[in-house]
């Protein structure tokens, strides 16, 4: 992102910052740093991370970041216990949905920042929908994206359908037949870790909004009943990819990672599998297999969504912000948090996406030329940017934790064939009618 004139990054692009930056220089010449303390779930704990940060501090040496990773969950909770005690992280991870609204009573509201540091049309640096998301309703915003994924995809390697001259599907029909030439010359059909019910409801969610985004989100806020005959049609399409074979044979207890994404990703063996975005993080893991697999000379994978129900159209992707960076509005060193933020959203991102493929860029102005990336992988980030762009039909996180498990358990049982679509729409339906939102 650039700057609206090079005079208020020197004098005022950060509200009260020249004294703020004042103080900073006379620590730093005194060998003093000002601590901002950051926590979050992602980006990870590791190698990268601590490049990372030791990139930031080395432009900013009066600026210490004191880093603590924690799992999302405990991410959570850690938080809660430290915002009551008034010692709580300076600079947090925040996912969308629930987890924002929750801390919005201790989320600094970055507006004015961003409007000092890049003009009253800032916005319009970042992805549309993601903003969207993280617009409060006051029109406010108290956090801002680090990187996005998408989900809903199907990964293929094409030297599978080489080998017997298939054709990329397109639509339901087209992929059932695909799955059973597999299966007829003893290789595996599509891959899911259905296991894990984060895939399942990544790849429901495709379904149901190829049907009907707009139906699919009214159901989830409680506005659509969940008997829907669209609704309806979704789960019945869900329980057809066990049903009529597409999906391999004990799916349900087979894991995503790293069962599944090993199988495809490092050996090899399966022709498709489903995945989101952030699958192309493979091209550039370092281990042999993945390199061989990804990378060899003559490698051809390919993303791509599918037309569930047959309309012609191929579904929506669903979009996610990986993770938001919020400032605790009780923070002590707020001018130091926000000069860590900003420079997240501009060089770190570009590190973590060009330098490690950990996200698809959540800034629009960001120039990919990622190190290390075969032109087979520059075209599939190339796609994922684009469905992005111009094929987002909702967000991929729901919000509300107990209809969430309920539609959990009957995709379970779906894929079990032990009920019938109806039946567990109307589970669903009556879960929904007592969720608070």
């Amino acid at each position: 992102m650039k700057r609206k004139v090079v005079s208020i990054l020197l004098t005022g692009a950060m509200l009260v910052s020249m004294p703020a930056a004042q103080v900073f220089a006379e620590e730093a010449e005194g060998g003093e740093q000002t601590v901002v303390k950051f926590q979050t779930w992602n980006p990870g704990e590791g190698e990268v991370t601590e490049q990372l940060i030791a990139m930031f501090e080395e432009e900013h040496p009066d600026i210490k970041i004191d880093y603590t990773y924690m799992p999302y969950t405990d991410h959570v909770e850690k938080l809660k216990v430290d915002i009551s005690a008034g010692d709580a992280a300076d600079v947090f991870g925040v996912q969308t949905g629930a987890m924002y609204n929750e801390f919005r009573d201790f989320e600094e509201d970055l507006t004015p920042y961003m409007t000092e540091a890049y003009g009253e049309d800032w916005e319009s640096n970042f992805n549309e929908y993601a903003m969207s998301l993280l617009k409060a309703g006051d029109d406010k915003y108290y956090g801002l994206p680090l990187g996005l994924s998408y989900a809903g995809y199907v990964w293929a390697d094409m030297s599978y359908f080489e080998k017997y001259g298939l054709e990329l599907p397109t639509n339901y029909e087209e992929l059932k037949a695909v799955c059973q030439t597999f299966r007829d010359n003893g290789e595996y059909p599509l891959v899911i870790g259905a296991k894990d019910s984060w895939i399942n409801i990544d790849m429901w969610m495709n379904i149901a909004g190829d049907i009907n985004a707009e139906k699919l989100y009214s159901a989830l806020e409680g506005e659509t009943p969940f008997t829907d005959e669209d609704l309806v049609k979704s789960f019945e399409i869900w329980q057809n990819c066990f049903k009529d074979g597409i999906f391999q044979d004990g799916a349900l207890g087979v894991g995503m990672y790293t069962d599944s994404t090993d199988m495809f990703q490092k050996e090899g063996s399966v022709p498709m599998i489903t995945n989101g975005s952030w699958a192309l993080g493979a091209y550039l893991d370092v281990d042999d297999q993945s390199q061989t697999v990804y990378n060899s000379e003559g490698a051809d994978h390919e993303m791509f969504l599918l037309d569930w129900n047959g309309d012609g159209q191929i579904a929506h992707t669903q979009e996610a912000i990986d993770v938001a960076l919020s400032i605790n509005n009780q923070s002590e060193v707020k001018e130091a948090a926000w000069t860590f933020v900003d420079w997240m959203m501009d060089k770190g991102a570009d590190f973590l996406i060009n330098g490690h493929l950990q996200y698809v860029p959540a800034r629009n102005d960001m120039e990919l030329n990622v190190e290390g990336l075969s032109e087979d992988g520059m075209a599939n980030l190339e796609y994922a940017v684009e469905q992005g762009k111009n094929n987002v039909g909702g967000y991929r996180e729901m919000a509300y934790a107990e209809l969430k498990e309920v539609i959990i358990n009957e995709l379970a049982e779906l894929a079990l064939d032990s009920i019938t679509p109806e039946d567990a729409a109307a589970i669903i339906e009556e879960a929904s009618q007592v969720q608070e939102r």
